[in-house]
């Protein structure tokens, strides 16, 4: 383990920048690729799938906040705006007044299957397609070590 210091090394701040614009660029390009095929955001995609992948295609919006990894309000704002556009309904939870339940629509599960396709394509062009295996597995387990660091420490 390193020692910690005031500041990262030259290495270490490249690396760091190298992944932030990384990330910023391909969720931007993702972004615009789902909107241009399909009409909906990624964070809208995003959504549509934890929906669809839940029992009876239906969460408690704070299941979905967890699962989709966007702040409470943005997530009620792509929610309204799903509700709007019918791919999603909500409903009070009978158990609990002040909850809510998404559930994923027909409507719904039909642009994420239209959308999926064209998804999944620009995906591998834009991540995939620039790792070999090896660098798939390295970059899996590296990021699951972080992710399970972070999820401890909440």
């Amino acid at each position: 383990m390193r020692h910690v210091t005031d500041s990262l090394t030259k290495k270490e701040q490249a690396t760091w920048k190298t992944f932030l614009t990384a990330n910023v660029r391909l969720m931007e390009q993702l972004d615009h690729d789902l909107q241009t095929h399909s009409l909906i955001s990624i964070t809208d995609y995003e959504i549509l799938e934890a929906l669809a992948k839940a029992p009876d295609q239906k969460l408690r919006m704070s299941e979905l906040a967890d699962k989709v990894l966007v702040s409470r309000s943005r997530l009620t704002y792509r929610v309204d705006r799903l509700t709007n556009v019918d791919y999603i309904e909500r409903e009070e939870c009978e158990d609990d007044r002040r909850g809510l339940w998404a559930t994923l629509t027909t409507q719904g599960s039909d642009i994420l299957e239209s959308a999926r396709p064209n998804h999944t394509n620009d995906i591998r062009k834009w991540f995939f397609d620039n790792l070999d295996e090896s660098e798939t597995e390295t970059v899996d387990r590296v990021l699951q070590r972080i992710t399970q660091k972070l999820e401890a420490n909440i």
